[in-house]
């Protein structure tokens, strides 16, 4: 007998219908919820401990989503057969889930907590990513765990003029757009996509249709909540006490420090460690004054009040002043220099610096062999187009052990991909390796890496429709309604502001984007302002860029990889590859090539690889001599495999060889083959038949030589 559960049924405006559902799995979690569309299910739980370790004064919060390979009746690749670390998709989707849930928590709630979304059914039409915040928020609602929401997510496409709320795979690529936003009843959390060089109104446009979307999601969870109670009895959330506070104190390190923190605002001093110096000192004086005692007890607690202080000062001088901390003006970008091909021995290189941000960025170029193959629950395939993002502790002058890239740095990495991807030619024949080494930090790096990476692409040689850049834009608002938009924000501004708002786009529109608001009921108005002033922003950065370098070269690097593409019948795929790859691996062995075919619709798809003209030529020449039928009355080129005693056997094409019988060696008659032709000699024959019983091949050196004279007695 199975257990009965307690359910809630929606529909999307187009008809289809989500099923939340509880009770039934997972019981033990503090919340625990099934969400179900179509045939995808995800089982999102929730646990957080009681009671918060001594001295954690921010919320230990982890987030991780999988995918149950037998979700889709499918065995995990790899040598163990068995679900091992987050692929970079999952740990994505895990960010899309935390960044909008985090911000809900209450401030000084402290608790370890825990929130694991498994895939446990999959559909192909279904996306599941765009499902996983819907199901864990739902969980926290019926649990007992303090939350201000519901929050919930969705995805966005746009086909044919239309947009669709939770595409499938096929209207996803298809679409214009493909943008996942996140949202409370009132109020847009994150936004993260990319796009086909969008409008900003018709990015604004998505946003609300999702937002609205959203509305329904919400309202569903607030019924099944409802449903829960009425089943179980009110959900009463947990009472706790995470925070020592001390309004005295409070009081008096605003009353003390308010002052010195504004003065340093005020000083624009443009040096990020110099400003950062003296923000500590205000609070070291302060530190200083306090007897031992108190400062040992209190310590931890004034530099949370300080922090508060930083932020209203910084806040009133930019709202106040219209300036910044570093003594630009609200839409000004910092100064920006350039320089391509800097490493001699990649394939395309640049360096870019905005300000104190700095990536240098690399291009590799590859072939087929060089591509990323990807193997998830619900996809498989191929990628030929990969960015990385590395973020060495260096670039803001700290120590810290490099343990490779974490999550921060493959969602950096893959908003600089997306916004890049979109302008890829379609023609262009290479896997290609875009790294991203951040240098220098102080500002969004994410976005150097997207100049850079164009940079990079361009000095390669890679076509692309055009360059693009990014920009990276904060808020600072107050509880009466002023505010300011912040172009290319520094660390502090992004620190200390209420909205991270980056946008990648080429003159024409928007490739990529992502959005964090801190910030609650900002005005769609104010949206629209922000993406107004980063249009002149990008487009600033753009003519910077193009001072460097504006199109891609005409040609590769003289040591990149050259691709010819040719294609043959594919009955001849066969006879290239030869008995045991024995042909294609001799013509890489003879002519140092990379040779890579396939067969795609019914026709042999050959990649020919090299550095050198001279190496390509010669694999064209002998691909085009297996696929070339043999005419009789040719002359050839010839190599002498073997001597018989009645003639010769001689290869005049490419895998074709033909008997050269001692009668057409020559005009005169010849007893023997003996110092007539050897081994290896290149002559020139004539065909002079085909057997139609056998398909041998007939040749003639005779036919090609001048008869001699006829001597007369």
């Amino acid at each position: 007998m199975s257990q009965i559960g307690i359910t809630h049924t929606f529909n999307l405006a187009d008809g289809r219908s989500i099923t939340l559902e509880t009770g039934k799995l997972a019981k033990q979690a503090d919340g625990a919820v099934v969400v179900k569309m179509g045939n995808t299910m995800l089982l999102a739980t929730v646990v957080s401990n009681k009671d918060a370790k001594e001295g954690t004064d921010f919320l230990p919060l982890s987030v991780d989503y999988q995918e149950k390979f037998a979700a889709a009746g499918r065995f995990p690749g790899g040598f163990f057969k068995r679900e091992a670390r987050l692929s970079d998709y999952e740990i994505l989707t895990c960010r899309l889930v935390d960044r909008a849930l985090r911000p809900l928590f209450p401030d000084d709630y402290h608790a370890d907590t825990q929130v694991l979304i498994s895939l446990i059914s999959g559909d192909k039409n279904t996306m599941p990513d765009a499902l996983a915040c819907l199901a864990a928020s739902a969980a926290i609602t019926v649990s007992d765990i303090p939350f201000n929401g519901p929050v919930s997510e969705v995805r966005v496409g746009k086909v044919d003029g239309k947009l669709i709320a939770n595409p499938t795979v096929e209207e996803i690529a298809k679409g214009k757009l493909d943008m996942i936003i996140a949202a409370t009843d009132k109020d847009i959390m994150m936004v993260e996509g990319e796009m086909k060089e969008i409008s900003e109104a018709e990015m604004l446009e998505a946003i609300k249709f999702a937002h609205e979307v959203i509305r329904l999601q919400i309202k569903a969870i607030n019924e099944f909540k409802a449903k829960v109670e009425a089943s179980k009895g009110k959900i009463v959330k947990r009472e706790y006490s995470h925070e020592t506070n001390d309004a005295e104190l409070k009081e008096r390190v605003h009353k003390a420090l308010y002052d010195g923190a504004y003065a340093v605002a005020k000083s624009q001093n443009p040096n990020k460690k110099e400003r950062g110096a003296a923000f500590k000192a205000v609070v070291n004086t302060f530190l200083d004054l306090l007897p031992d005692e108190e400062r040992k007890s209190k310590e931890s607690l004034v530099k949370k009040y300080y922090h508060e202080v930083e932020y209203d000062a910084v806040r009133r001088f930019v709202l106040d002043e219209r300036a910044r901390l570093d003594g630009r003006k609200t839409d000004q970008i910092r100064p920006i220099w350039s320089e391509v091909g800097y490493l001699p021995s990649a394939h395309g290189s640049a360096i870019f610096t905005r300000g104190e941000t700095q990536s240098l960025t690399s291009v590799t170029l590859g072939t087929k062999l060089d591509l990323q193959s990807i193997d998830r629950a619900l996809y498989q395939g191929q990628n030929n187009f990969m960015l990385h993002y590395n973020f060495p502790a260096f670039s803001t002058g700290e120590v810290k052990p490099n343990r490779g890239p974490g999550r921060r740095e493959i969602g950096h990495g893959n908003l600089a991909e997306r916004a890049l991807r979109q302008v890829l030619s379609s023609e262009n024949p290479y896997t290609v390796r875009v790294v991203s080494d951040i240098l220098e930090s102080n500002g969004s790096s994410s976005m150097a890496t997207v100049c850079a990476g164009t940079l990079a692409l361009m000095d390669a040689g890679v076509k692309i429709n055009k360059p693009v850049s990014g920009i990276a834009m904060g808020l600072i608002t107050d509880d009466k309604g002023k505010y300011a938009i912040l172009s290319d924000i520094l660390g502090d501004e992004d620190h200390l502001g209420d909205m991270d708002f980056k946008v990648c786009g080429t003159k024409d529109g928007i490739t990529a984007c992502q959005m964090d608001l801190k910030v609650d009921g900002l005005p769609y108005e104010v949206m629209a302002e922000a993406l107004e002033q980063a249009k002149k922003g990008r487009l600033h950065i753009l003519a910077e860029m193009a001072k460097t370098i504006s199109s891609s070269n005409a040609d590769y690097k003289p040591h990149a990889p050259r691709i010819v593409k040719i294609t043959i019948p594919k009955e001849f795929i066969g006879a290239v590859i030869g008995p045991g790859g024995k042909i294609i691996q001799e013509m890489q062995r003879e002519t140092g090539a990379t040779i890579v075919i396939e067969e795609i619709n019914n026709m042999g798809h050959i990649d020919i690889v090299a550095t050198n003209k001279e190496a390509i030529d010669a694999v064209l020449a002998k691909i085009k001599g297996i696929v070339a039928q043999p005419e009789v009355g040719e002359v050839y080129e010839g190599k002498v495999k073997s001597i018989m005693p009645f003639g010769a056997f001689v290869e005049f094409m490419s895998g074709k060889d033909g008997l050269l019988h001692i009668s057409e060696v020559e005009h005169r008659r010849l007893e023997s083959m003996e110092g007539v032709l050897k081994e290896g000699d290149k002559i020139q024959v004539k065909l002079i038949g085909v057997d139609p019983k056998t398909g041998k091949f007939k040749l003639s050196r005779k036919a090609l030589l001048p008869k001699p004279e006829q001597t007369t007695a």
